[in-house]
């Protein structure tokens, strides 16, 4: 007889022919054994007992020859089980336990641009949704709880687990990320809305190695999906950094200067930057002369792979030989040997490249415009394409704080955006751009819509009516009066609207269509193309008239993250506007240009609604009233919700049928790319 110890603490005498080896059960074939407490996947114990088994672990058998090329790494490995935490995740995989080996290839548009979906592929974080997108699960948290009015999130790590150097991971590194990073305004000049409640910091306690307690100075339920949804991970490997923050280490500026930087915050810049993005360019690209006397090419990572090679050209990963999954056979997770990710901005190569089959996996970037092409493709090209609805939508807005000063009035002005709204004619956009696959609505700031919202803000101001858009437009004082068949500013001066866009954003057909709109009631544009990092130059330097990308987050993010609702209305990588009010906001009315009463009146909504419980009454009318005033004022102009292509190769395996195409769940991460495999 064996005693093995279940997750709720209690023992069980089990026979030992019970304890074999565990059953490679996938969630196409669970082999009779019931879920555990979260879908698709165990912690160790729980899944020790459903199974009747004693898990022996595994490691690639090229593990060794990638570490060797992770510089910086300790050339020997310990054994797998060593690397492992006490007790790793149990994946399920979804169709197959997966064989190691292959590089996925992947194409982004540039370093910075276009990579959220080639990084949602490695990306870890303290949860995660299901790919139900409903269900938030562990992840490098083992688990999670709240006191009863959500001011405090505990968590807890999972013991034994290492960073990819094999140095250990602990809740100092959650702490020292929050403290030391997220609130230190060397590193960022001003928290993010996501480290603060209401604009209040949190606290961070760490009563020991595995717990970490977020104390928070009201309630904001919505944290715990932030950390499942967001990019920017809660922890940074302490042990790394800071050897040069000045808070942590007294000599830290000594050490930067041994290597040639002037203090330790250069330093932090060259490997974090001063971004939670991490996806920020290593020193292999943005210190390249003082990359080689740096104690690593890239800081220390929990995620499935690491990077050993950057240019401007593109980025060469391998697998993490301390990740902390494993499979229900005690293989450890990635299967995939390593990722390359190939950096093309150009539309037409990088479809080429799809319908040959040279890429294995992509859909940041792709348009339902493309979808004719890549499905016409399919069967030649051996791939296929999921066509999935999206979150956010094509949406357009006009620059109410532009450098300009009689731009940023007619901008300013309700009847002037109201009259560009209904000059679009949605309906023929959707058949044409679309092909009839939309469903034409306003932007509302939440998406999808909930029930408890009027839905009336769907259409308003939607219906194509050029002879009212000429109405409004005359009213503001936008008319002909040179007579060259253009609408020129109140003073005379020409109008004319400067439409850039980046295909990232949005595609490049329905900007033309718009164009046309716009024109037949006189309004003169330029359309241009340019990469996503000169849109986003452009946008935050307020030298766009008209923004044009995507938009929306349905509520659930919205809830841990404010940005939609606050100017600029986004973060850098998004669709944002009106960034001279929030020059203001920022400086507390020091600086910038102050804001109107109803865009006050949203930011004091969002920070009550993320304090409210929600579902109740009280919540209900607050939403109701942040969409009735975003709306209602038209700061950002909807087009339709449409589905885009996600692509992949039909020799990676593993790969479900996705729920959406959309970055606002992380893209990939719901669908738990460490279990995908090659079959070739």
């Amino acid at each position: 007889m064996r005693k093995l110890l279940l997750s709720s603490g209690a023992l069980a005498i089990l026979p030992l022919a019970a304890l074999a080896s565990c059953p490679g059960i996938t969630v196409a074939d669970m082999g009779g054994i019931a879920p555990g407490a979260f879908p698709q996947q165990f912690e160790l114990a729980e899944f020790q007992a459903a199974a009747g088994c004693t898990m022996e672990f595994s490691e690639n058998p090229a593990i060794a020859e990638m570490n060797g090329r992770i510089r910086g790494n300790p050339a020997e490995l310990p054994p797998v089980a060593e690397r492992l935490p006490a007790e790793p995740l149990v994946v399920v995989p979804y169709d197959a336990i997966g064989s190691y080996g292959g590089t996925l290839d992947a194409l982004s548009n540039a370093n910075e641009a276009g990579t959220s979906d080639f990084l949602s592929i490695r990306h870890v974080n303290l949860v995660r949704y299901s790919d139900d997108l409903e269900t938030i699960v562990p992840n490098v948290a083992k688990s999670w709880e709240w006191n009863d009015d959500y001011t405090q999130l505990t968590f807890h790590l999972r013991k034994g687990h290492k960073w990819s150097d094999g140095a250990p991971f602990t809740s100092a590194d959650v702490k020292f990320w929050y403290d030391n990073l997220a609130l230190d305004p060397k590193v960022n000049e001003k928290p993010k809305d996501y480290v603060t409640v209401a604009g209040q910091p949190m606290t961070v306690e760490t009563p020991d190695d595995e717990t970490v307690v977020f104390k928070l100075p009201a309630p904001k339920p919505g944290l715990l999906a932030h950390f499942a949804t967001h990019f920017g991970q809660g922890f940074q490997p302490k042990h790394f950094l800071g050897k040069f923050h000045p808070a942590i280490n007294p000599d830290a500026d000594k050490e930067a200067q041994a290597l040639g930087f002037p203090d330790g915050y250069a330093v932090i810049m060259a490997y974090y930057g001063n971004s939670d993005w991490t996806d920020t360019g290593t020193p292999m690209l943005n210190s390249p002369d003082k990359v080689a006397n740096m104690p690593m090419d890239a800081m220390p990572t929990l995620e499935s792979h690491f990077v050993v090679k950057e240019t401007t050209e593109g980025r060469h990963f391998v697998a993490n030989p301390y990740f902390f999954q494993v499979d229900t056979t005690g293989k450890q997770l990635p299967y995939i040997n390593e990722l390359d990710e190939l950096f093309v901005n150009d539309q037409e190569v990088r479809l080429l490249k799809l319908v040959n089959g040279e890429v294995d996996y992509k859909a940041q970037s792709l348009q339902l415009s493309d979808a004719p092409l890549l499905l016409e493709n399919q069967e030649k090209g051996g791939y296929t394409i999921q066509l999935k609805p999206k979150i956010a939508m094509h949406a357009i807005s006009f620059n109410v704080t532009s450098a300009d000063e009689e731009k940023r009035q007619v901008f300013g002005d309700l009847r002037f955006r109201k009259a560009m709204s209904v000059a679009i004619n949605r309906e023929a956009l959707n058949e044409t751009a679309y092909f009839g696959e939309g469903a034409i609505q306003q932007y509302t700031g939440f998406s999808p819509l909930p029930d408890y919202i009027d839905a009336k803000w769907k259409s308003f101001a939607a219906e194509h009516d050029p002879e009212g858009a000429k109405a409004m437009l005359d009213e503001v004082g936008v008319v002909d009066k040179d007579g060259d068949g253009f609408r020129d500013l109140p003073s005379g001066a020409p109008l004319v609207l400067n439409l850039q866009f980046a295909t990232q954003g949005i595609a490049g057909q329905v900007v033309e269509l718009i164009a046309q709109d716009w024109a037949a009631v006189g309004i003169n544009t330029t359309v241009k193309e340019i990469t996503p990092d000169e849109y986003r130059s452009a946008q935050s330097s307020n030298q766009l008239d008209v923004g044009l990308w995507e938009k929306g987050q349905p509520v659930g993010i919205i809830l841990g993250n404010n940005e939609l609702w606050v100017p600029p209305f986004e973060n850098y990588f998004g669709h944002r506007s009106a960034m001279l009010w929030a020059e203001w906001v920022d400086s507390n009315g020091s600086a910038g240009v102050e804001p109107p009463d109803y865009v006050k009146a949203l930011i004091s909504d969002i920070n009550a609604l993320q304090s409210t419980p929600s579902g109740t009454d009280e919540f209900k009318a607050i939403a109701n009233r942040m969409v009735e005033n975003m709306t209602g004022n038209l700061l950002f102009i909807g087009t339709a919700l449409t589905p885009d292509p996600i692509y992949h190769r039909n020799a990676l395996k593993n790969v479900p049928e996705f729920k959406t195409a959309s970055y606002e769940y992380y893209r990939t991460y719901p669908y738990r790319a460490s279990q995908w495999y090659f079959d070739e």
